[in-house]
């Protein structure tokens, strides 16, 4: 099928052929006529299937019949993403994608100056893209109306929860009319989410089209065994092995991505960090200057994960192993996006061996397992975890005596 068998607008399908799209994803399949029908819908699929078309089309498409125009029109459209790089990229999707439609887009988010935003608000917006913790500062300045809202779209709630935003997503909830749709895009569902799509959702679709733990086919995956103190000289000659290529890097922590791009940038690699602890605009420049190759190594935390969508990635390594095994899966997706080939490889230290189990558990599958040289290593030579160390490890199993108080003489 094409996407205009789907019924998208002529405006919308002239677009998608100059941006080269001709046959829609199978999430974008199976989701866009029920959310042009305006049906609630529980979206689940792995990184980098289109799920920002899936939802921004129909809704492009929607909205467009009804535009009212002028300033200080209400939102119609309300997009949470638990990421000022996601809400970025969503937002600029929504601008392609409507470039030839009478409606406006803005983005709202923390760590930079509010007074521009409530500005952007007021000159009319249509579609309001936002992290919840600025909206809320909106919302308590009243510089939003949320009570015409006729669409409320979820993105990636399973990180939202994960980041802590639950509860400001219900407070947001119940500001907004009772009677509209809900979309709801995640790739995980953990119970919490399960729970809000049950209290908050009206009979939803449920689209899944790959299973959760599922990896991408063209990724080629490999986990290399090294010492604690080897992840450098190892990153580094993987950054001279790809000349010219892009490459993010995967850190556990924010001071790690740090120290990380300083011994990089000592053995004469090209690299920056990007996090939370980063301004709003650092965070912008540097995202710009990976995206155009001015930077070719991009060190990043979690909290980037789901939100850099950078094309002609071609290797991610993981210099941390993921705490939460879900993490590796949607680290690794910043590679092999759009049907494009990429590599993976993950440094692992035997006190990461747990959390390499972990994932393995996870994605159904053995990564093949390489030397600290890059040769492959033989399953009896892989390093096993190291049982954990507990303070009466290794003396036999006393019952303990309960503590009687001594009573007193009469």
């Amino acid at each position: 099928m094409n996407f205009e068998s789907l019924g998208l607008s002529k405006p919308l399908l002239t677009t998608l052929q100059e941006h080269g799209y001709s046959e829609p994803t199978p999430i974008q399949l199976q989701a866009i006529p029920p959310i042009m029908e305006g049906r609630d819908v529980v979206g689940l699929a792995q990184t980098g299937t289109g799920k920002t078309a899936a939802f921004t089309l129909p809704l492009l498409h929607r909205l467009s019949k009804t535009a009212e125009g002028g300033k200080n029109r209400p939102v119609k459209v309300l997009i949470l993403s638990p990421t000022r790089e996601l809400a970025a990229q969503i937002d600029k999707s929504v601008r392609d994608y409507g470039g030839r439609l009478p409606l406006k887009s803005t983005c709202v988010v923390g760590g930079v100056p509010i007074k521009r935003q409530i500005t952007a608000i007021r000159n009319g917006v249509d579609f309001l893209v936002a992290t919840p913790g600025r909206l809320e500062d909106l919302v308590s300045q009243r510089a939003v109306r949320l009570d015409q809202v006729e669409t409320v779209v979820l993105d990636e709630a399973d990180q939202m929860l994960d980041i802590g935003f639950m509860p400001a997503i219900k407070r947001i909830l119940k500001l907004l009319p009772k009677k509209r749709q809900t979309l709801l895009f995640s790739a995980t569902m953990p119970k919490e989410i399960k729970a809000l799509s049950n209290d908050h959702l009206q009979n939803p679709v449920e689209v899944a089209v790959t299973p959760v733990a599922k990896t991408a086919d063209k990724i080629a995956q490999s986990v290399m065994h090294l010492p604690g103190e080897g992840k450098v000289n190892a990153m580094t000659k993987l950054a001279k092995t790809h000349p010219g290529k892009r490459i993010i890097v995967f850190a556990r922590t924010k001071r790690g991505a740090d120290k990380i791009a300083r011994k990089l940038v000592a053995e004469g690699v090209h690299a920056e960090a990007i996090h939370g602890n980063k301004s709003q605009s650092q965070r912008v420049r540097t995202l710009a200057a990976f995206k155009n190759g001015k930077t070719l190594v991009l060190i990043a935390t979690d909290i980037a994960a789901r939100g850099i969508d950078v094309p002609g990635v071609e290797l991610v390594v993981n210099y941390d192993l993921p705490n939460v095994p879900e993490s590796y899966v949607h680290r690794i997706g910043r590679t092999a996006r759009a049907g494009a080939s990429g590599l993976a490889v993950s440094f692992c230290t035997p006190d990461e061996v747990k959390l390499l189990r972990a994932v393995e558990r996870l994605i159904k599958m053995k990564i093949p397992a390489l030397a600290a040289d890059g040769s492959p290593l033989q399953e009896k030579d892989v390093p096993q975890a190291r049982a954990a160390k507990r303070p009466d490890a290794g003396r036999p199993n006393q019952r303990r005596r309960r503590y009687r108080p001594r009573q007193k003489a009469s």
